[in-house]
């Protein structure tokens, strides 16, 4: 019991100590992205009020989105495919399984892209609709809007949002060979979407998601609050009227109508309480 233990903090150590320069990295590049281009004047993101709160998120969601998506996809495989051997589990996941896994690794990353940002689509409208809405808005509640609010998800948001489509796509057979590179990119583009950066990527607007294009979607929602939803690519809006991006304006005020706790742990238990 006690190796398990100790494993497992092990473990968290290591997720922690890798986590620490890629942070450090981000916030060295959108100071100097930001001191130039700003969406909105203001403090650097080293100053913000609720920095603490962010930070807290910053280095717990990862975590509590790892074993999760590790324990779901055990369960995953023993319930559909009768593997409960640590080598089965091992030979199973390794390089996926079934007719995916036979595809070039980078269409395998292709596939996934599209297809998770497709499914969250759905799911993040979902999210703007009560029952769910009261998780979501952890999310949107903060106002001074910066690359270090992109962590700033409460664990039912990020379980039904992302683990779960992740573990979908990884048990129908991709191979998780393809986060190496998806892992990487998924972090420092929903820090660069989150960025206080004016932004618009001009002719690619509709091929990526950009700063702008993202920060209209933390207005009101009268605003833009009800539009932008896609995570990666903004076609998805444009295909189901959901698109928004008003020529030669920039989004200003972010935040939700409701009050939310500023603190980590009391944003924790705020859905249930709502």
């Amino acid at each position: 019991m006690l190796e398990e233990l100790a494993a497992v903090v092990h473990s968290i150590g290591v997720t922690v100590v890798k986590n620490l320069p890629i942070t450090i990295g981000l916030g060295v590049a959108f100071a100097v992205l930001t001191y130039f281009w700003a969406c909105n004047p203001g403090k650097p993101w080293w100053r913000k009020r609720e920095l603490v709160t962010d930070l807290c998120y910053w280095f717990v969601i990862p975590l509590f989105a790892r074993y999760l998506r590790i324990g779901l996809l055990v369960l995953g495989a023993g319930l559909l495919f009768g593997i409960t051997t640590e080598k089965g589990l091992v030979d199973f996941y390794d390089n996926g399984h079934g007719p995916l896994a036979t595809l070039p690794l980078w269409v395998q990353g292709g596939i996934f892209l599209v297809a998770s940002d497709v499914m969250m689509y759905g799911i993040h409208r979902a999210f703007h609709r009560p029952p769910l809405w009261k998780y979501h808005a952890v999310h949107h509640s903060s106002e001074e809007l910066d690359w270090i609010s992109a962590a700033r998800f409460h664990p039912v948001n990020i379980f039904l949002g992302s683990v779960a489509v992740d573990v979908v796509l990884l048990m129908a057979g991709i191979s998780p060979n393809v986060f190496l590179v998806l892992g990487p990119f998924t972090t420092a583009h929903s820090a660069f979407v989150h960025a206080n950066l004016n932004w618009s990527l001009g002719p690619f607007k509709y091929l990526i998601a950009g700063p702008v294009f993202h920060r209209w979607h933390h207005t009101a929602a009268d605003r833009g609050g009800s539009k932008n939803f896609a995570s990666t690519f903004p076609v998805i809006d444009l295909l189901f009227g959901t698109y928004f991006m008003p020529p030669k304006q920039l989004p200003d005020h972010y935040g939700v109508a409701e009050e939310l706790p500023p603190s980590f742990g009391r944003q924790m238990v705020y859905p249930f309480k709502a």
